[in-house]
C-alpha cells in the first residue's frame, strides 16, 4: 500500500493444490504478510522470474531467493506454517464469487 496504489493477490490455481506446486504462491502471500513495501517489491520481482520458478520446481528452497534487508526469520517462520487452506479459500472465492474458471486470470480494481 502507498498513498497512490494498493495491491493484493488472489490465487486461482488450475491444478490440485499441494505444497510442492505452491512455493511461489506461498512465498508471495508470506512476503505480503511479513515484509515492508520496498523489500516486498524487490522480492516479488525476483520471484516473478522464470528461472526462479524453474529452480523452485527443481527443489531449491525459497530461502535462497530472500533479498538483503528482508526479515528472514519472520519470513521463514510464516512460510513454513502457512497452510494450503489460504490458497484453497482464494481458489474458492475466485471460482464461486468471481466466476473465474480454474487458472483463469483477472484484474480487479477498487478505488480508494
Amino acid at each position: 500500500t502507498s498513498s497512490h496504489t494498493r495491491v493484493g493477490i488472489l490465487n486461482n490455481p488450475s491444478s490440485k493444490i499441494k505444497e510442492d506446486n505452491t512455493a511461489i504462491a506461498r512465498g508471495i502471500l508470506t512476503a505480503f504478510l511479513t515484509q515492508n513495501n520496498s523489500n516486498l517489491k524487490s522480492f516479488l520481482s525476483k520471484l516473478s522470474k522464470e528461472e526462479t520458478a524453474k529452480s523452485l520446481a527443481a527443489g531449491t528452497k525459497i530461502s535462497k531467493f530472500l533479498i538483503p534487508g528482508m526479515d528472514d526469520n519472520t519470513f521463514e517462520k510464516k512460510y513454513n506454517t502457512l497452510g494450503l487452506d489460504l490458497i484453497k479459500s482464494h481458489q474458492m472465492f475466485c471460482q464461486e464469487v468471481l466466476k473465474l474458471l480454474p487458472g483463469q486470470m483477472a484484474v480487479m480494481s477498487n478505488g480508494r
